[in-house]
């Protein structure tokens, strides 16, 4: 019998305890601006001018090669969500297709993830805001502090509100791009000198071609750039308070590929083409570099309350995320019990809290060194991001399999090209890893490997003796 003839009551359908109590309160739009929101950040907005500095007009090849990855492991995540909504998400998915163990991995390695975004998070909106000379009193830990104060504050109102915050951050971001790429194709078809140069193709094959550096930096640059699109899973986390997410969840995975395709690939080629791609620099945004140099008055300070927005972004996202992710796993024991805690209006605050508070000690960090709290912590949440794709790319790949067997129904929305497709995602993820030694930062990332495999078998030995999984047999049983 196939994938296709298998009756509907054959397909496994388990259920997460963790989903039960959730107000269906996200919108299409919300979604769609989550979707679009996790795939653009500070990344794109501050990371790219350092790149294009290293790396040539190339890095739009490597930002084209790390986005159709990441569209992979997001459609990966898309197919289990239309096989079963989830909350809970890929802890959710991984506890369905690699037990308990799997979900307890995926889940500590999203919230080292995002607890340590959130440090730095809260560490560049600090930096941003000591942009204007307003804030430059201020320190940068009380500013952090404010920063988590606010945005833990409304996340815990309702998911609503969470929703509304996302879509109107995303929308900042979007009009950014939007706005600049409209102003550069514009700058190119007139062909209006910017610095004494003239926009134009010419700027690519007069300095060095595509590779100007020749192809290793940009082979480098690969385990910087993967992170530009750290959010894109968040999507499978918000479907599980989503309406009808089987029709909502497609579309806005979808949309990604091709806005990945305009606003990094095509922003990059523009950037190269309208300023020799060694006009820029690490120490400022590629688009302020731009129109500083067109000599547009307070482009620097627009640009800034772009980026600023992206990480109040970023810093939003991760700490619904977390609580979602932690109150699927507190219910089957692998998370301490409190996070899975909700208020009256259905929020699991015990997750949010206790990222938070992992977040306050990010606000230490500021305190104690503010010039290295962002480095320090970014390599921490490097092996989180790595470590959730694969656990979502494996995930899958089991689904399919277990379909294969006649024990599932895949939907009509699928990874194209699977199993082939996981095999090269995780193959590229486990590329991102050696890389990383040929990275200063990224040394310091794999020297911190060993100790987080430490604390992850250390921690389930704690918890083996609580996993409790008749809550997840009641639900599927229902």
């Amino acid at each position: 019998m196939t994938e296709e003839t298998l009756p509907a009551a054959a397909e496994a359908d388990t259920a997460d305890a963790g989903d039960a109590g959730y107000r269906k309160a996200l919108k299409s739009r919300h979604i769609t601006m989550i979707a679009i929101g996790g795939a653009i950040g500070t990344g794109l907005f501050l990371g790219a001018g350092g790149r294009l500095a290293q790396a040539g007009p190339a890095l739009a090849i490597v930002y084209a090669v790390c986005g159709l990855f990441a569209f992979f492991v997001v459609r990966s995540l898309g197919e289990l969500i239309l096989h079963r909504p989830s909350s809970g998400a890929f802890v959710s998915y991984a506890r369905e297709f690699m037990g308990e163990k799997g979900a307890y991995v995926a889940g500590w390695m999203h919230f080292l993830n995002w607890s340590t975004t959130g440090i730095a998070d809260i560490t560049a909106i600090a930096l941003y805001a000591h942009f204007w000379s307003f804030f430059t009193p201020i320190p940068q830990w009380v500013l952090a502090l404010i920063a988590l104060a606010v945005v833990l504050s409304l996340n815990l109102v309702s998911v609503r509100l969470f929703g509304e915050m996302e879509f109107w951050f995303s929308i900042v971001k979007v009009a950014a791009l939007v706005l600049f790429l409209i102003v550069g194709i514009v700058l190119l078809v007139t062909q209006h000198p910017i610095d004494g140069h003239v926009p134009g193709p010419q700027l690519i094959s007069d300095h060095g071609g595509v590779f100007p550096a020749g192809i290793l930096p940009m082979i480098l640059i690969v385990q910087g750039v993967v992170f530009a699109y750290a959010s894109c899973e968040l999507v499978g986390v918000a479907a599980g308070e989503t309406e009808n997410p089987k029709k909502i969840v497609p579309k806005a995975i979808n949309s990604i590929m091709w806005r990945i395709a305009v606003f990094y690939v095509g922003s990059v080629v523009l950037l190269a083409m309208l300023l020799p791609w060694d006009a820029y620099s690490a120490d400022q945004s590629p688009f302020v570099t731009v129109l500083a140099k067109l000599g547009v008055p307070g482009a620097d300070s627009i640009m800034n309350l772009v980026v600023l927005t992206a990480a109040l972004s970023s810093l939003n996202s991760g700490l619904y995320s977390t609580g979602r992710i932690l109150r699927s796993m507190s219910l089957a024991g692998s998370a301490p019990k409190f996070t899975g805690v909700m208020n009256r209006n259905q929020v699991p605050y015990g997750g949010i809290l206790l990222t938070s508070s992992v977040c306050v000690v990010g606000v230490g960090l500021n305190y104690v060194v503010p010039k290295d709290a962002f480095e320090i912590v970014l390599n921490f949440a490097a092996v989180g991001i790595l470590g959730t794709w694969a656990i979502i790319v494996l995930s899958h790949l089991l689904f399919v399999r277990k379909a294969q067997r006649g024990e599932a129904t895949r939907p009509r929305f699928r990874l194209p090209f699977s199993p082939y497709t996981e095999i090269a995602t995780l193959a590229f993820l486990a590329a991102v890893v050696v890389l990383m030694g040929f990275d200063k930062t990224g040394r310091i990332t794999l020297m911190a490997l060993p100790v987080i495999v430490v604390a992850l078998v250390a921690g389930w030995f704690v918890v083996r003796k609580r996993i409790d999984m008749s809550a997840f047999d009641k639900a599927e049983a229902s």
